[in-house]
């Protein structure tokens, strides 16, 4: 409860600096339109939380809010159909699923990422409703703030300069070197690894050298392929507007907070601003009470239980079945119990150790002693 107290406050502050009135509640826009759950459980705490304290909140979503019920302050512009992002995703790699890219390297996941994040970008920008935030005509005093995902979104940064309002970005994931570079901040290649390599603060010397390579492919790609084609949509959606957009690298560089879905106890030491806030467990609440089965499952793990899951966007049902055999022959050797989210329930020869379920209640599976 301390740690949820803590974020709530840094959250609250970041946000209420950034705004031109510290007494007033805030009007603010958010624009999430990622196609993908596990990001959304962030943006669904956050946008809840800011409407229970009074603010008013227009939301462009790719998911609803409406089981919340959060009443008249809040405003939902929901994308509709939700975009299929494994349409670009695997088209743009030669791959089905998620299993078959193994053999990918950093730079075609980079390349789906963008592919994904820039279709789903578009498929938002086409929709009549985003269209008439676009062009309305009132703009003035409309907005006190915009919050924008930091997931290859920057084409809605532009709303900010619509709007004349300032930024706060949210990260969903742990902080990456480009956002210390978004803050004017250097970091050292020497001893701050790459987001997406499998190395710490102690690299060997070839480890630094991989290292620096992936940064500078990254800042490259970013900055010579990423940006040109967000500019391009800038110019194709918002172009006929009377107003000067700077590049998108400048604007991603002129935010003034980024909320950070890291903590910092578990994460990579390194150097950073105090506008690059960690709010990593925010969307955790205390625990309800597991389903029966469940909890009879867990209770009873005489040697303890591992809770297996893939996520959201990559389902275990996709998995090929020499790899479904290999995991199905680890866990009958356990001693543990296993929980496995799996989107088939009907899997032969399952181990009597095991249990399957197409969704499982994570955080409160996690929080189970046994876990």
């Amino acid at each position: 409860m301390e740690l949820k107290a803590l974020n709530s406050l840094l959250i609250l502050t970041t946000l209420m600096t950034a705004l031109a009135s510290a007494i007033d509640a805030a009007k603010i826009l958010a624009v999430y339109v990622y196609p993908g759950k596990s990001h959304f459980m962030m943006h669904r705490v956050l946008i809840s939380e800011l409407v229970k304290h009074g603010h008013e909140v227009t939301m462009i979503t790719a998911y609803t809010l409406a089981p919340l019920r959060l009443g008249s302050n809040y405003t939902e512009i929901l994308i509709e159909p939700v975009y299929d992002y494994r349409k670009d995703g695997n088209g743009n790699t030669g791959s089905n699923t998620i299993f078959d890219m193994s053999n990918n390297d950093i730079t075609d996941f980079m390349n789906m990422m963008k592919a994904i994040c820039i279709g789903s970008t578009e498929h938002a920008l086409k929709q009549p409703k985003v269209q008439a935030i676009i062009n309305a005509e009132q703009t003035q005093g409309v907005y006190d703030l915009l919050l924008v995902e930091q997931f290859y979104q920057d084409a809605f940064l532009a709303l900010a300069h619509i709007y004349n309002v300032p930024v706060v970005s949210t990260a969903t994931f742990a902080k990456e070197h480009y956002m210390s570079q978004m803050f004017g901040v250097v970091t050292p290649w020497s001893y701050v690894p790459h987001g997406s390599l499998p190395l710490t603060d102690r690299m060997s010397f070839w480890q630094r050298l991989q290292n620096a390579y992936h940064i500078l492919n990254t800042d490259y790609s970013r900055e010579f392929k990423y940006f040109p084609m967000v500019d391009a949509l800038i110019a194709k959606y918002f172009g006929h507007l009377p107003i000067k957009f700077p590049s998108a690298s400048a604007m991603d560089k002129n935010l003034s907070a980024i909320l950070i879905n890291n903590y910092t106890p578990l994460s990579t030491a390194g150097p950073t601003m105090d506008n690059m806030i960690n709010v990593g467990g925010m969307h955790i609440y205390p625990p309800k009470a597991l389903p029966a089965e469940l909890q009879t499952f867990l209770d009873e793990a005489e040697h303890g239980a591992i809770y297996f899951s893939l996520g959201s966007q990559v389902e275990s049902k996709d998995m090929p079945a020499e790899k479904l055999r290999l995991f199905l022959d680890v866990f009958c050797g356990l001693q543990q119990r296993v929980l496995w989210k799996f989107e088939n329930e009907s899997i032969t020869n399952l181990p009597p150790n095991v249990m399957v379920k197409k969704w499982m209640p994570q955080s409160d599976i996690l929080a189970h002693p046994n876990v």
